[in-house]
């Protein structure tokens, strides 16, 4: 409570000084500044005629409008200055410039049907919004159209097709992302502008976003501690929900999904409105799948989830800046798939049978029920953010604050259901404040950043202790365009410390009390040169870092889910990474081409190794009815290095037909052998994909942006894992064929409704994805097999009906 007290205060102080602070800027501001007004039209490149319903918006302020049926946008209160203005519409590429606003300027667009993102903005690892093809960091844009033609089950998932992203999953439920190799503690997840903090070192531990509200998805691959700090090793994944609606708009979406292989339905809707400022937002999600199915596991029992989200947002948007308030809950119950099985291959489920636990074969009604069995968890979070920009000047204040309580409970009695086995309650407060200059030719960035973090364990056992976590960094960041040359760059210092508890088991200490230090410096500097109007070469070299977990630090518990007793060490460092990336990007009418190569050196890695008994041999832990290996976390240097590659053919004049293929591969070693393995674990298998997509009705009358798409999904054989300690075993490749199609339906130039169609894995093959932890569970008895395999055959529909009212007349 007392958390929740002190951000509250923060946010009431924010509010008294954003009442204050902007009635002196209007009071001081000349009468133009306050009626900055950017208008104009928007029209197809290819044909010349007016495009209804594009997207104009200003990202420094928030705002933007919607084109009328004549092509025509007007956005008002803007400041004057320098804005970066991204303009889009389904179907067409992204557009994006810099405006000078002085007063009442008109500035017309023209859109050309879609090659490749490369000329919208990223907001991802630079201190302003910035224009992709000027950033140096490799930076991934995927867009809600994107996002919608997927069959995904989670948000990580739908992103894990992203050249150099991949997913570390537990059931279909859980995941987490894996950016070149590296996850866990090492990837950032920001969620509208506030860093996700959920017990992320955990296996069955997944990401709390609500996979429907999300509008945008941005991927920054290497090293971001200069703009996030700890744990931005090897990149950040930044969710965007929030994105206020055109001025003198209400709009909003129902969509409901349906997946056939886990009887998967979905529902969603969300409202927001903009009244002259005045934005408002409400949303909610509801999810339910039965246990998904494969050709060799049939039903997979208790792969099952629910899952209720619900967010809202209201706040102003002006000429002085904007002021947002968000509030989310997230509320998740996936169950926990172990994979025992009896003589006959049947999968195994616990009961209470007069007082003794028993295990019997699963019913057909079990696999059917979106009911989780015993074991299973449920995750809450609950998340309130107050998001404030000042314009003063020509510079800009930004104050982002944050709470949020996290509640992760697993229940696996099945003679207590309702105890909690283990309760982690996280509590974190994030802030962040930064000054950016508005400089005409170098514009610099100053800021301050950081979390304080409080963790109580409330259930029967406990893996990791109670303890408190205060963390704190200033970075320096400017960036400058020369006449084609971009330059950004930084340096940054944290300081980080760790207050842990004794904790008892009876009147043995499981947990002993320690304070824990940690501090660092990281760096940044990169160029994206325009070598020509089809050339863009990007180089980027960082040094990053991560201090140790808490997990790592003092950990003392068996390891769900694996055949390990974990040990923390107190003397573990910092990582530290050094990063060099190279990149090219070539367009013209016929081919897009984008590479990316990347060499990471990690100082200091930390990993588990096996502990030795002092009678010789390995050592072995008792814990319940369970003999487990002992296993003790440890440092070693280390490195990987790989690339992405996507090529697409679009050749002109057959605009509408695209060729895509899209290929990722990292290589991860130790530098000294861990029981016989040089090998990292949790690194992807080499992956190719190839798309052949159809664009069609562009501006049909009846049927308009209609699609279809063949996918192969090649995953080469992992014939390097960390063999170590019976860690990890090779994995076989496999290819899956995808399909899809779908369109918008409209009636009078008015959007109706969507439908997106897809087939993913249509010849059924089983398979196991090297990340997908339940390749470990038991074996199946009759087939020999171990672990359980991914989903099979999946057919998903997908239909979004947009609402859409003017609540304003409409600008000339």
């Amino acid at each position: 409570m007392k958390y929740l007290f002190r951000f509250c205060l923060l946010i009431g102080t924010t509010l008294v000084f954003n009442t204050t602070f902007s009635q002196s800027i209007q009071q001081n501001e000349v009468s133009a500044r306050v009626k900055g007004i950017l208008s104009g039209k928007v029209t197809d490149g290819m044909t010349g005629e007016p495009l209804a319903g594009a997207s104009v918006y200003v990202h420094e302020v928030r705002t933007g409008s919607v084109t009328n049926s004549e092509g025509l946008y007007y956005i008002s209160n803007l400041p004057l200055g320098k804005l970066l203005v991204e303009v889009s519409h389904a179907g067409f590429g992204t557009y994006s410039e810099i405006i000078e606003i002085d007063g009442n300027n008109r500035k017309d667009f023209v859109l050309q049907p879609e090659v490749v993102e490369n000329q919208g903005v990223t907001v991802t690892g630079v201190s302003g919004a910035t224009q992709i093809r000027k950033a140096p960091i490799p930076v991934t844009v995927i867009r809600k159209e994107n996002l919608m033609r997927e069959a995904s089950v989670n948000m990580i998932d739908a992103l894990s097709k992203v050249p150099g992203v991949s997913q570390i999953s537990t059931g279909p439920a859980i995941s987490k992302p894996s950016i070149r190799g590296l996850g866990y503690n090492r990837v950032v997840v920001v969620n509208d502008g506030v860093r996700q903090e959920g017990q992320q070192w955990g296996d069955e531990h997944g990401v709390e976003v609500d996979e429907y509200a999300v509008t945008k998805a941005e991927v920054l691959k290497g090293p971001a501690s200069l703009m996030y700090g700890s744990d931005a090793l090897a990149g950040v994944v930044n969710f965007i929900s929030v994105v206020p609606q055109p001025q003198g708009m209400v709009r909003g979406n129902i969509l409901a999904n349906y997946q056939s292989n886990n009887r998967l339905r979905g529902f969603h809707a969300d409202l927001g409105g903009n009244h002259q400022g005045f934005i408002w937002g409400v949303n909610g999600t509801y999810k339910a799948a039965a246990d998904y199915r494969n050709k060799y596991d049939g039903y997979v029992l208790n792969s099952k989830f629910k899952e209720r989200d619900f967010s809202a947002h209201a706040g102003f948007n002006k000429s002085w800046g904007f002021a947002h308030v968000l509030v989310s809950s997230f509320d998740q119950t996936p169950g926990l798939v172990e994979g025992e099985r009896d003589a006959s291959g049947n999968f195994l489920k616990l009961v209470d049978n007069g007082g003794v636990e028993e295990e019997v074969a699963a019913t057909e009604d079990d696999f059917k029920s979106t009911e989780a069995l015993i074991p299973y968890q449920r995750i809450r979070h609950f998340k309130i953010t107050s998001d404030n920009s000042f314009n003063i000047g020509s510079n800009r204040l930004l104050v982002t604050l944050g709470h949020q309580r996290n509640r992760r409970e697993e229940f696996g009695d099945v003679l207590n259901p309702s105890e909690r086995e283990l309760f982690f309650d996280l509590r974190t407060i994030t802030y962040n404040l930064q000054f950016r200059f508005g400089g005409k030719s170098w514009k610099p960035t100053i800021g301050i950043q950081g979390m304080n973090q409080e963790n109580t364990n409330r259930g029967a056992e406990q893996l990791i202790p109670d303890y408190r976590l205060f963390d704190i960094g200033g970075f320096v960041f400017a960036r400058r365009d020369f006449n084609k040359l971009s330059f950004s760059g930084g340096v940054r210092v944290d300081s980080r410390s760790i207050d842990s508890k004794e904790m008892k088991d009876g009147s043995d200490v499981r947990f002993g009390a320690f304070t824990k230090s940690f501090f660092n410096a990281s760096a940044s500097a990169g160029i994206s040169y325009e070598a020509s109007s089809k050339v863009t070469l990007k180089f980027n070299i960082a040094r990053g870092f991560r201090a140790p977990g808490i997990p790592e630090l003092s950990s003392n518990g068996a390891h769900e889910g694996s055949n390990r007793y974990e040990y923390g060490s107190l003397n573990l460092r910092s990582e530290k990474s050094l990063q060099l990336d190279g990149g090219i990007e070539f367009n013209n009418e016929h081919v897009s081409l984008a590479a990316n190569l990347f060499y990471n050196s990690i100082r200091d890695f930390i990993y588990y190794s096996k502990l030795s008994s002092v009678l010789g041999g390995d050592s072995i832990i008792i814990d319940g009815s369970d003999q487990l290996f002992a296993f003790q976390f440890r440092q070693g240097n280390a490195r990987l290095y790989g690339l992405e590659l996507n090529v697409d053919i679009h050749p002109h004049p057959l605009d509408w037909l695209h060729f895509e293929n899209r290929f990722s591969y990292v290589r991860g070693k130790l530098a000294n052998e861990e029981d016989g393995s040089d090998n990292l674990p949790f690194i992807p298998a080499p992956r190719l994909l190839n798309e052949l997509r159809g664009d069609f009705f562009r501006k049909g009358k009846w049927i308009r942006n209609a699609y279809a798409r063949v996918e192969l999904d090649n995953m080469f054989s992992q014939s390097n894992p960390f063999t170590g300690y019976n860690t990890e075993t090779a994995t076989p490749g496999y290819s899956l064929l995808n399909i899809g199609a779908g369109a918008d339906f409209v009636n009078k130039g008015k959007l109706m409704f969507s439908i997106f169609l897809s087939a993913n894995n249509i010849t059924d093959v089983a398979y196991q994805n090297h990340l997908n932890r339940l390749k470990y569970t038991a074996e199946n008895p009759v087939t020999g097999r171990m672990g359980v395999f991914n989903m099979g055959r999946n057919f998903s529909i997908k239909l979004n009906i947009p609402l859409s009212f003017a609540t304003e007349r409409p600008h000339p």
